[in-house]
């Protein structure tokens, strides 16, 4: 064993407690789509980078049919994941494709564009995430950029105990990594289903904000000692403190969550509505652009 092996046996990752648990709110947006927000909302405004989260899942057609017809965007990113169903997209420059279950769409508003999302269903269940990652000042007013990967390039890492995680952005300690490049804010998104009982590991890049959405089941995350233990339920978000290490104990029932982390921007951030800059200016500019037609002329 060298002297780097040695020095490392007596270094402990900090783990990360949860500070914060909320269930979002119910709503609706675009064509009448009954969903949750869970960051956007005013349990939880925002937590840098990370703008917006929203949940859908309904079986019945009436409350997602209407989908979200053309709107604009500008300054974020907006990230769709699906676990259930099918959706449409299709933008002002040309791009279109249909998001299925277990692929993701990672589009870069950037300066500016048009696109709608809608279901490519008419009965069943449709569920899925949609997140909105901010982007820094610099790059607010770049070109549109899609990443788009399909389920069946998206890779799985499997364990022999029966846990399986989708890497969409990052790394796991094993070494799987997501497709989704991103230099703005280092992304981590995983979607993770763990069997009854596993005890689950995963390091997150100090500074780093990050939170875990439990879709299914019960689990403990593990904080520093055992009087910061906590246990989260189905259908809620954990906000996780600082920290290096995820240590997660599982129920007696299998579970599944996301866990996502990315880099604060540490910026100011305006928001109106589709938009999201700097400034009030900016968002004013924004809309005068988009009454004046020019995101019709954005390219990819």
């Amino acid at each position: 064993m060298n002297t780097e092996q040695v020095e490392n046996t007596h270094i402990k990752a900090e783990k990360r407690s949860l500070v914060k648990v909320l269930s979002g709110i119910a709503t609706t947006d675009g064509d009448g789509v009954k969903l949750t927000r869970i960051i956007g909302s005013p349990e939880l405004n925002m937590l840098d980078p990370f703008l917006l989260l929203d949940s859908f899942e309904s079986e019945q057609a009436q409350d997602y049919i209407g989908g979200f017809p053309e709107h604009p965007h500008r300054g974020f990113e907006t990230v769709t994941y699906l676990l259930n169903g099918r959706m449409r997209h299709k933008d002002n420059a040309g791009h279109e494709g249909v998001i299925e279950p277990g692929g993701v769409q990672w589009m870069t508003a950037g300066k500016g564009i048009l696109h709608s999302e809608m279901p490519e269903q008419e009965n069943g269940l449709l569920q899925g995430f949609q997140l909105w990652v901010n982007l820094p000042k610099m790059a607010k007013m770049t070109e549109p950029n899609y990443q788009e990967f399909l389920p069946d390039v998206m890779p799985i890492e499997r364990h022999i105990n029966g846990c399986e995680i989708t890497v969409i952005a990052g790394k796991t300690n094993q070494g799987t990594v997501g497709p989704v490049i991103n230099d703005y804010t280092y992304p981590l998104y995983m979607d993770i289903r763990l069997p009854a009982g596993d005890h689950f590991v995963q390091n997150i890049t100090v500074g780093h904000n990050a939170f875990i959405y439990l879709i299914q089941g019960d689990l403990t995350v593990e904080g520093e000692t055992p009087l910061q233990d906590e246990k989260i339920v189905a259908k809620n978000l954990g906000v996780l403190s600082k920290g290096q290490q995820l240590s997660i104990v599982n129920g007696d029932k299998p579970s599944r969550l996301l866990l996502i982390a990315g880099k604060p921007l540490n910026e100011p951030v305006a928001r109106g509505g589709p938009f999201v800059m700097n400034t009030r200016a900016e968002i004013m500019q924004a809309y005068d652009d988009f009454n004046n037609g020019l995101f019709h002329k954005a390219s990819l």
